[in-house]
C-alpha cells in the first residue's frame, strides 16, 4: 500500500489525504493519484484509473496526474481555479494523446481523470471516465460525477438499474476517457463547500465494493490518512478484484458565506406562484 502524500499545514482550512493499492487480484497498479498544496486556503488533488488490458495504462495515468498537476501549478492564479484547472486537464490530455500516437506500443494507451481544486472554500472539479467525487454533508452522500460508461448511460436513461450496473459484466466499458482524442469532453462541477463538508474521489476499485453507506460510515472519524486507509483496507477485506485509489478531504475551517442568488430566490417564487399544480 502506497503512503498517504498529502501533509498540510497546520493553519489549513482542511485535512488531505491520498492512498492508493494494487488491490487483492492485480500484479500492477494502474492507478495514480497526486496532489499541490498552494496555500492553507487552495489545493489541487486528482486521480487517475488508466485503462486495463491495453498497453501502456499505468503510464498514462501517471501523466493524467502529473501533467494536470503541473500545468495547475504554473497557471497565473488570477485565472481562477477554474479556469486553471480546466486548461490543466485538457494539456494533460493531449500530452497523453500525442505520446500514443508517437510511441507504436502506447497508441492505445489512456485513462480516466478527476481532478478537484479547492480554492477558499470552493470546490471546482474536471471529470472524464468513471472515476467518482462524492460530497457528504449532513449524513448525506452526494455523487456528484456521472459514470462516462456504456453501463453507465443505461442507467441515466431508465434502461438498467444501479444494482444491474453493478453486476454487469462490461460495467467497466468507457464511451469517454483522457487521451483517446485530441479534445476531450469534460464534466465541470462547482460549488460553495461549508465548514464539515467531506470529498471522496476514488476510483472503480473502491467504489464497486463499498456502497454509500460504508462510505458515509467510514469517514464519519479519524485523520485524513485513517480514513484513507479504513476505505482501502475495508475494500480489500471484501475481496475487490481492482486497483483502488482514494483521496479524502474534510473542511475543518470555516468557508465564506455565500449569498442567495437573489434571481435564484425570485424565480422560485414566480414558480410557485404561477407553476402547474397537481
Amino acid at each position: 500500500m502506497d503512503e498517504p502524500v498529502a501533509q498540510p499545514p497546520a493553519d489549513c482550512t482542511f485535512e488531505l489525504a491520498l492512498l492508493s493499492d494494487v488491490g487483492t487480484d492485480r500484479p500492477d497498479n494502474e492507478d495514480f493519484c497526486g496532489h499541490f498544496i498552494e496555500s492553507p486556503v487552495s489545493a489541487i488533488f486528482a486521480v487517475a484509473d488508466g485503462v486495463g488490458g491495453y498497453e501502456g495504462g499505468e503510464i498514462a495515468s501517471r501523466m493524467a496526474i502529473e501533467t494536470t498537476i503541473s500545468a495547475y501549478r504554473d497557471s497565473p492564479p488570477a485565472w481562477g481555479a477554474a479556469k486553471r484547472l480546466q486548461r490543466a486537464v485538457q494539456r494533460a490530455n493531449i500530452e497523453i494523446h500525442n505520446r500514443a500516437l508517437s510511441v507504436p506500443e502506447l497508441r492505445r494507451m489512456a485513462t480516466t481523470l478527476i481532478a478537484v481544486a479547492v480554492d477558499n472554500g470552493r470546490l471546482n472539479a474536471a471529470h472524464v471516465g468513471d472515476c467518482r467525487l462524492y460530497v457528504l454533508r449532513h449524513g448525506k452522500v452526494n455523487q456528484m460525477t456521472k459514470d462516462h460508461t456504456w453501463v453507465g448511460e443505461r442507467v441515466r436513461l431508465g434502461l438498467m438499474t444501479a444494482a444491474q450496473a453493478r453486476e454487469h459484466p462490461e460495467r467497466s466499458a468507457l464511451n469517454r476517457s483522457l487521451g483517446r482524442d485530441l479534445i476531450v469532453s469534460l464534466d465541470r462541477i462547482s460549488m460553495p463547500l461549508k465548514q464539515g463538508d467531506r470529498l471522496i474521489v476514488c476510483s472503480d476499485g473502491l467504489y464497486n465494493v463499498l456502497r454509500e453507506a460504508d462510505l458515509e460510515r467510514l469517514t464519519r472519524e479519524g485523520s485524513a490518512e485513517e480514513v484513507c486507509r479504513e476505505l482501502i483496507e475495508k475494500a480489500n477485506a471484501r475481496g475487490t478484484a481492482d486497483n483502488l485509489t482514494v483521496a479524502f478531504l474534510k473542511m475543518i475551517g470555516a468557508t465564506p458565506v455565500v449569498a442567495p442568488d437573489p434571481s435564484q430566490g425570485l424565480f422560485a417564487r414566480l414558480r410557485g406562484l404561477f407553476g402547474p399544480r397537481r
